[in-house]
């Protein structure tokens, strides 16, 4: 390397900075916890105390350096609305990202369960009607009242 910062002629030119502690790795931006830690005002032995807690899960350089994806600092920012403006501790803040996670799952059940349900209502639909159902299948008789006339 020259003392002007030009760098070694055999090796490629670099892309534009982004400036510091950011960064591309494969097709994704990452942050460095400096970064992040400035950005948040907070230290960077807090964001170390979440990722040990298990709260937040950067992902590591080949080098064992943390790097903050954009879902990873969304989490951390849930995070700190919870704790700082809500009051709620790191335990609370446990469950209610665990909670999170699994309305998330069982929304996306729920959309494959109704995408299931809308082919087979439109296969359903497209199909002759029958003039008796199958012998096999399920009749629906309306309900009877819960409560029938009064007694005396």
């Amino acid at each position: 390397m020259t003392a002007g910062g030009g760098g070694d002629a055999s090796r490629p030119p670099r892309g534009p900075r982004r400036g510091p502690g950011v960064g591309p790795v494969g097709s994704t931006e990452f942050v460095f916890i400096g970064t992040v830690a400035e950005r948040f005002g907070v230290h960077p032995q807090t964001l170390r105390l979440y990722e040990r807690e298990g709260l937040i899960r950067p992902v590591r350089s080949s080098g064992n350096t943390r790097l903050y994806d954009r879902d990873t600092v969304e989490r951390l920012e849930i995070i700190l609305t919870l704790t700082r403006d809500l009051g709620v501790n790191l335990a609370g803040v446990e469950v209610i990202l665990e909670l999170r996670s699994r309305l998330s799952r069982m929304e996306g059940e729920v959309e494959r369960m109704m995408d299931a349900f809308r082919a087979m209502a439109a296969d359903h639909a497209v199909r002759p009607a029958a003039a008796s159902p199958p012998a096999n299948a399920l009749a629906l008789r309306p309900r009877a009242p819960l409560v029938r006339g009064s007694r005396r």
